[in-house]
């Protein structure tokens, strides 16, 4: 039999559809034997549990309906994962919005709290459930340690959007997310507890196909020297990578997967 790159247990937030869904077909493909999906996404969740199971009949899959601005909820969708499954091994927070695009002079507090409670607030209290169960674990070795965690962030975690989308608050939540992972990278390091991010670029979700199809990601595309949108699954393959012992000395890391956009 083949060697797999994972194994154990995983839990995805935003794990519904785009790159949450890729995710959770990537880690079952690649080893992963007990999956936790939570969206806030009931009927979508459910959907994505069903095709999991289909497509790999010994994978055990929970689903659950998680609001990440809800800390109890987070808590308790962590307590439930570690019950049924025993422990976390891999962790992926990929819950987030877009929010809308206006100039900071021409937006409302709303518009700024909206996006950073879900991509912000809403990793950290994510995170800090996941460390809490992760701590309580087994160190498995140098190679697997207590546990992973890979915070979805965007490269413009790491540049700026260009000014015409005004796209303010989602690109400060992505740089908060990009200092939470270092931060804590730094202090769990020494306990055997890996934290990195993910920094995609445009990637072809559903609302960005379209989009593309009416012509209004013509200059974004134009600016990538791939000169396309990055697929859910390319994605989904450098998480299971960080995921996985390949990577067992990356900490702190905010990994570019933009074919090429920010190199400009």
């Amino acid at each position: 039999m083949a060697a797999t790159l994972l194994k154990g247990t995983a839990y995805i937030t935003g794990g519904a559809s785009g790159i949450g869904r890729a995710t959770a077909f990537g880690l079952a493909k690649h080893g992963i034997k007990r999956l936790a999906l939570a969206d806030i996404s009931h009927a979508n969740i459910k959907a994505t549990s069903e095709a999991l199971k289909s497509q790999y009949p010994g994978l055990e899959v929970e689903s659950m309906q998680l609001d990440v601005r809800d800390w109890r909820a987070v808590d308790k969708s962590i307590e439930e994962t570690v019950k049924r499954f025993g422990r976390i091994d891999v962790a992926v927070n990929v819950a987030g919005i877009g929010g809308g695009e206006k100039t900071t002079d021409a937006s409302e507090e709303e518009d700024w709290t909206s996006v950073m409670d879900i991509n912000l607030s809403g990793v950290w209290r994510c995170q800090r459930a996941e460390v809490k169960a992760l701590m309580k674990q087994e160190n498995l070795g140098i190679r697997e340690g207590r546990g992973s965690i890979i915070n979805v962030a965007s490269m413009y975690g790491l540049i700026a959007a260009p000014a015409y989308m005004c796209i303010t608050p989602y690109t400060s939540s992505k740089h908060g997310v990009i200092g939470l992972t270092k931060s804590d990278a730094i202090a769990y390091a020494p306990h055997g507890i890996r934290i990195n991010a993910i920094c995609p670029g445009y990637v072809k979700t559903p609302l960005l196909q379209m989009a593309t199809d009416r012509g209004d990601m013509d200059q974004e595309i134009k600016s990538t020297p791939m000169g396309r949108l990055a697929e859910t699954e390319e994605i989904s393959d450098a998480i299971v990578f960080m995921a996985s012992p390949m990577a067992s000395f990356m900490a702190g890391s905010a990994l570019l997967v933009d074919g090429g956009y920010s190199a400009n």
